[in-house]
């Protein structure tokens, strides 16, 4: 396998046609994405964080392929997944109906509010390097060169919409392989979509997969949903995928996830207080182990109101 590292990202060349650009954490990418050659069109699969990061993708892409982007996939409607589709205006950017809307009702003013407020940001990042001086941590480092990031991308970000939308699938023929991008609705977010590409049995799952690292569960996901979705992906021929976060995954790290999410539903049944829920230690070694507590807590919360 071969790859090409810069400040955001490490792009994976996973075959002839498809590439993973892997984030790198306290960079402008923040979520993982990637891109297909079809041979007579390109598409590149989510734009990160930042105009920074979603830059050093399009440079990328367009130097391993030695063609312009022609299509351009938001997965689902999260900052670290769109705010880069300013980079890509001349291609024609696409997501799922749902996704747009959610987009176009919830991005301008959370952008309209980070811009009035980089005072505030820059502030804080000064809180933190004098903690970073008192006590050294890896992690305060990484939080700060991201903060520092978004602080750079914030003055002249804009918020691009797609511009095509679909309700469940759409079918991309190339000269050298084809794609279909789908939805199956929501698991992580209110609407998810996945970008297959059969001839190299290769899909690109977004945040509906994590790979070795704790997966995000927020107030807008729906748990059951999202197992059902991974089941049904599951049955589908593909020996690559590549999620949201984490490294390239196969397709036993879906059946890891349905375990992952099936255990905590019972461990959440099984215990009064999630106060005496320990992390088990088959996921000891997952990155971002306080997210397995946050996820009890919306679980818990979810079981109680349901």
């Amino acid at each position: 396998m071969e790859y090409i590292s810069n400040k955001h990202f490490t792009l994976e060349k996973i075959t002839q046609n498809v590439y993973a650009a892997i984030a790198k954490e306290g960079s402008g990418s923040v979520a993982n994405a990637g891109f297909v050659d079809l041979g007579d069109k390109v598409i590149v699969f989510d734009t990160f964080n930042t105009q920074q990061a979603s830059a050093d993708l399009k440079n990328a892409t367009e130097k391993v392929t030695g063609k312009s982007v022609t299509l351009v996939v938001n997965s689902h409607w999260h900052g670290d997944h769109i705010r880069g589709n300013q980079t890509f205006k001349g291609s024609n950017i696409i997501s799922s109906e749902t996704t747009f809307q959610i987009m176009k009702e919830n991005h301008p003013l959370r952008i309209k509010k980070q811009k009035e407020d980089i005072e505030g940001l820059s502030n804080y990042i000064t809180s933190l390097e004098k903690s970073l001086k008192e006590n050294h941590d890896d992690n305060i480092q990484k939080q700060i060169s991201f903060l520092i990031e978004l602080k750079q991308s914030l003055p002249t970000l804009e918020l691009v919409l797609p511009n095509q939308t679909f309700q469940r699938e759409l079918l991309f023929s190339g000269s050298t392989c084809s794609a279909k991008l789908f939805t199956l609705g929501g698991g992580h977010s209110i609407c998810d979509s996945v970008l297959y590409i059969p001839e190299d049995k290769i899909i690109f799952m977004g945040d509906l997969l994590f790979v070795n690292c704790h997966p995000t569960i927020f107030e807008e996901s729906n748990v059951n949903q999202w197992i059902g979705i991974l089941k049904e992906i599951e049955q589908l021929d593909f020996e690559v995928a590549i999620p949201g976060h984490g490294t390239v995954g196969r397709k036993k790290d879906l059946t890891k996830l349905i375990n992952y999410f099936n255990e905590m539903k019972s461990v959440i049944k099984e215990y009064d207080s999630i106060e005496e829920i320990e992390l088990p230690s088959r996921y000891s070694n997952w990155s971002s182990p306080e997210v397995y507590f946050q996820n009890l807590k919306i679980l818990h919360k979810n079981n109680k109101e349901g």
